[in-house]
This record gives C-alpha cells, structure tokens and sequence, in this order.
C-alpha cells in the first residue's frame, strides 16, 4: 500500500493530511503557524508538529510516505525557497515538493492540475499554472506592490465612507446605523473621537455589513465590492495572459471567506465580465473543500502519475477538516478525528 502526504501551512494553521492510494484518509494533524515570514522557527516547530501528529494518527513512518507535497504560505519568491528547502528537507521525506499555498488552493477547487485562483481573505493573491505546466503569481505583496483589498482594505473602506458620509464628502449610507450599532457607538462623532484619540483600527469582521448594505441596495457598500471585484477580474486576467491560457477552457478557483463565503454576486459579476473579455471559456467555481485536499491532490501528481478517478472522488467531499473519517490501516476501522478546525 501506498500512501501520500499533504500539508497546508498557513499563517494562522498548519494542517497535514495523510491518505492511501485509494484516497481514503488515514491520518490528519494539527498546529499553528506554518508561515516563515512570521518567524521560520516557529513555522519550522509547527510544520513539523501537525506531521508528526498525522504520521501518529497514521501508524505510519516517514519512510512509507510515497510523496509529501506542501503548500506554504509565504513561499513566493526563491529568497523564500532558500529558506523553506532546508526547512522541509531536515522534515526526512525522501520524495516531496514545496509550492506556494495559492496552488493548492487551486488544485483543490478544480478537477484539472491547472487553472487560475483568486484568493480574498485577510488579503488578497492570485495565481495560475497553464496546460504546459507553465506558473505565475500577480500580487500578494501588499498595497505598496500594486495589491488592493481583502478584508484588512474592505474595512477601512467601510469606516472611512462612514466617516466621509457624515462629514459631508459622500452620499448618506446604510453603513453608519450598521456600524454604529456593531461597534457600540451612539453617533458618528463618538466613533471618531474614540478611534482617533485611541488609535483604534476598524475589526476585519465589519466586513460582513458591506454584503449586508449591498443586499438592501446601498449604493456606497455596492460600490466598495465592486472595486474589489473589478481589481481581483484585473488580476485574474493579467494571470490568464501571462500564461497564454486566453483560449483555453478551465476553472477559476474563488478562495478566502470574501469569495467563498461573501453573500450576492457584487464581488463575483466584475470578474466574470473581466474573463469573459480574456478568456471566455473559463469558468468561477468557489473553492468547497480545505485547500489541504489540494495539497494532497498535487501529492499523487508529482509522484509521476496523474489523479485517479476514485481519490478525486474520495476526497472532493472534505469540507472541513474535522469532518475528515480516519481509516487505520493496521486495522481497517473508521473512527471520527477530532484534530482541526476549518479555516
């Protein structure tokens, strides 16, 4: 029996899913911070520990994983693979390969090894791998290297409209009355005074009241989504046409809780118009499954074969990844895991 090994670190969670060749699942683990950009020792203990755990969970040793694909945040330029290679070699998998997470998010979102993702969370990234094997990356450097939105940008966007609103400069909103009441504040001018005497900073969870606004027709929350949509749809195509990929058909992965979980089509229509300028045979699926999955997907393929029908099948369904039934292999009983938490 084979089996293989996929890991998800990213900046909050590290998770690391062990399967066999049929895709059944035998063994998952846990930890934090998988990022080396928010410190590598940390991200070195943490990586190592939710492996460690999957392997245990497992019954198996590293010497019978087949292949460990990991996908990384913060692995996106070779001075970060200078660091991540030592890091994931000292791990002791004979055959393994280091991506950025973006692509295991991707692979994770569609039944095609290439294809286009955008991700919309905390911030926002975007990347592609072309029919020929081909790569890019366009953006998740911040503000300063061209990057615009994802929740940290969206809720500053909402507080200052609210503020721009009352002292004049835009349109009344919805936006103050939600604010005001999620924030605890009985008028714009307290608001203002407390955040701005106490160097106070909009929580990235006022997100939620722009896709509130937007479905009862405020025209400021509308206005907000759409530039974001329109910035993600000019990412998405500068991917499609660095990669060549205009006259192909294939999917458009949507990740991160403003694409995937984010109410309405206000966010979604910009992109669509944007692709179906560049690439009209493409396709926007929001990614439905932990981007781990992808991980373990890329597993299979590097190992120098392509996906089997029954492990796509096995593992398209894992939602969440405590949801995840573990399969022992030493004894062939299923028993109901415990170790994660969606992201």
């Amino acid at each position: 029996m084979k089996y293989y090994m996929g890991v998800d670190g990213g900046g909050s969670k590290t998770y690391t899913l062990i399967v066999d060749e049929q895709g059944r699942v035998v063994g998952k683990g846990k930890s934090g911070n998988g990022n080396h950009q928010g410190g590598a020792e940390q991200a070195r203990r943490h990586i190592r520990e939710s492996a460690e755990m999957a392997l245990a969970q497992a019954g198996l040793t590293r010497e019978q994983i087949e292949f460990a694909y990991f996908g990384l945040a913060g692995a996106d330029r070779e001075a970060d693979y200078r660091i991540l290679r030592p890091m994931i070699a000292e791990l002791g998998f004979a055959r393994h390969e280091i991506n950025c997470d973006t692509m295991i998010a991707m692979r994770a979102g569609t039944d095609r090894p290439y294809g286009v993702v955008l991700i919309c969370g905390s911030g926002t990234n975007s990347a592609g791998r072309n029919r020929e094997g081909g790569f890019y990356q366009c953006g998740g450097f911040s503000y300063l290297f061209g990057d615009f939105g994802g929740g940290a940008t969206l809720c500053v966007e909402l507080f200052r409209s609210v503020i721009r609103a009352w002292d004049g400069r835009e349109n009344p909103t919805l936006l103050t009355d939600k604010l005001l009441r999620f924030l605890g504040y009985a008028s714009v001018q307290d608001m203002f005074d407390d955040y701005l005497d106490h160097n106070r900073f909009p929580p990235i969870d006022t997100v939620k009241l722009l896709f509130e606004a937007a479905e009862e027709g405020d025209e400021t929350a509308r206005r907000i989504l759409r530039v974001q949509g329109e910035e993600l749809g000019r990412a998405a195509v500068a991917v499609v046409r660095r990669l060549g990929m205009e006259n192909d058909g294939f999917d458009v992965v949507l990740a991160g809780s403003i694409l995937a979980k984010g109410k309405g089509d206000f966010v979604h229509a910009p992109i669509r118009e944007a692709l179906k300028a560049a690439a009209p045979d493409a396709s926007l699926v929001r990614l439905s499954v932990e981007p781990v999955v992808g991980a373990v997907w890329m597993a299979f393929e590097a190992s120098g074969g392509s996906l089997p029908s029954e492990v796509y099948e096995n593992l398209k369904g894992v939602a969440e990844f405590e949801a995840v039934a573990v399969l022992r292999p030493e004894n062939g009983e299923g028993t109901e895991g415990k170790g994660g938490v969606s992201k």
